[in-house]
C-alpha cells in the first residue's frame, strides 16, 4: 500500500513492510522506521521490498528531498527527532559538517568495506558510489548535429539554454559534478573556473532537484542534464531510448555516499538494522542485483550493473577529498558570485 502526501518541502511516502507470502523472520521485534532519503524510488521501492522481506514487521515511512532539504530538516527537529535514518546525499567530501545531526556509529560491516570507502569521521557508513554522468538526449543532440563527448562541448552556443544542473548549495548530485570538474581540471585551477563560469554563461539552467536533470531531459526540455549513474540510468532500465550516459572524456570520478542514523533517532534500533542491511554483503548482493544501477562498497558483495558501463572501460580521475572537505564553503561562495555575475 502506498500513500502519498506533501509535506513541507518533501514528499512523504508511508509504505506498509508487512508483505503477502513472506513468513516472519526470526525475530517478532516490531517498530517503525522514518527514512530521510535522496535517493531514486526506483531504489527506494527496492529497499523497502528486500529490507520488509528479512524485517517483516518493521514498518518504514520516507521522506524523499534533497540533502539540503533533508539536513536542514533534521537540524530544525534535532531537539525533538522526527526521522530514524538519512541515506544518500551524504557524501565523503563533506567533512564532519553535519557531526552534531548524526549518532556517531558505524554498522557492523565496516571491515568488511572496501579501503577507500571506511567511514571517513566515525559517523558516515559510506554505502555505494555516485558516479557523475551527462544524461544526454541522443534526438535533440542529432537534431543539433552534435557529439557530445565533454566538456567542452557544454560551452557551444548550440547548447545555450538547453543544459540543466542542480543547484550545488543544495543537491548532493551538483556538488558532485563541482567536485569532479576540479578532479578533471586541477583543484582551483584557472580552467575549472573558466569552465563553470563558462557553462553559466551559456545560460545552463540551474534546477531545484537533482530529478530534473535527467527526467527533463528524456522529456525533451533540456539536451544535456548534469546528472549521475543511478538517476540517469533508471531511465534506461525502464525502456527510455532517446537517452545516453555520457562519461566526460577529460575524466570521470565517484562521491562515495552513505547512511547514517540521526542523533537521538526515536527507533534507534529499527534503524541500526536497516543501516547493517545497507552495508551488509548480504543487502548490498540484494540490492545491487534488483537495482543494476548502482555501484556499493561492500568488498564481498556480489551483483551486476547491466546498464552502467564496466568500471574498467571509464577513464577515472583521482579527488583530493580532504582538499574539498577544507574548501567547499569558499568554492560554494565563489561558484554563487559568479552566478549573480552571470544572470
Amino acid at each position: 500500500m502506498k500513500r502519498y502526501m506533501v509535506l513541507s518541502l518533501v514528499l512523504v511516502l508511508s509504505l506498509s513492510l508487512l508483505v503477502p507470502g513472506i513468513a516472519l523472520g526470526s525475530s517478532d521485534f516490531r517498530s517503525n522506521l522514518v527514512l530521510y532519503s535522496s535517493m531514486t524510488d526506483n531504489d527506494l521501492n527496492n529497499l523497502v521490498k528486500l529490507f520488509g522481506e528479512k524485517y517483516p514487521n518493521i514498518t518504514v515511512e520516507i521522506v524523499n528531498g534533497s540533502a539540503g532539504e533533508l539536513t536542514s530538516r533534521i537540524n530544525a527537529e534535532k531537539n525533538r527527532p522526527q526521522g530514524d535514518i538519512m541515506w544518500g546525499g551524504l557524501s565523503n567530501s563533506d567533512g564532519h559538517m553535519y557531526s552534531d545531526l548524526f549518532e556517531h556509529w558505524l554498522s557492523d560491516h565496516e571491515d568488511e568495506i572496501l579501503p577507500a570507502y571506511k567511514s571517513p569521521n566515525g559517523f558516515y557508513n559510506l554505502s555505494h558510489l555516485s558516479t557523475i554522468v551527462f544524461a544526454v538526449n541522443t534526438e535533440l543532440e542529432a537534431e543539433l548535429g552534435m557529439n557530445i563527448t565533454g566538456y567542452d562541448d557544454l560551452l557551444d552556443p548550440r547548447l545555450a539554454g538547453k543544459i540543466v544542473m542542480p543547484d550545488p548549495n543544495s543537491s548532493s548530485s551538483a556538488w558532485n559534478h563541482v567536485c569532479n570538474i576540479f578532479a578533471a581540471y586541477g583543484n582551483d585551477s584557472p580552467e575549472a573556473w573558466e569552465l563553470m563560469e563558462g557553462m553559466l554563461r551559456n545560460k545552463m539552467v540551474i534546477s531545484t532537484s537533482s530529478s530534473v536533470a535527467f527526467r527533463a531531459v528524456q522529456a525533451g526540455e533540456y539536451v544535456v542534464g548534469l546528472s549521475y549513474e543511478d538517476g540517469a540510468s533508471t531511465l534506461l532500465k525502464s525502456g527510455a531510448t532517446n537517452i545516453k550516459l555520457v562519461y566526460p572524456e577529460q575524466g570521470a570520478s565517484a562521491s562515495a555516499f552513505s547512511v547514517a542514523i540521526i542523533k537521538n533517532a526515536p527507533n534507534m534500533e529499527a534503524a541500526k538494522l536497516m543501516a547493517n542491511f545497507l552495508m551488509s554483503a548480504e543487502g548490498q548482493s540484494a540490492l545491487g542485483t534488483e537495482l543494476g544501477t548502482l555501484r556499493f562498497t561492500n568488498a564481498n558483495a556480489v551483483y551486476d550493473t547491466p546498464y552502467l558501463p564496466a568500471t574498467s572501460e571509464i577513464y577515472w580521475v583521482d579527488r583530493d577529498i580532504d582538499w574539498l572537505v577544507e574548501n567547499k564553503e569558499q568554492i560554494l561562495r565563489r561558484w554563487n558570485d559568479i552566478y549573480m555575475r552571470t544572470r
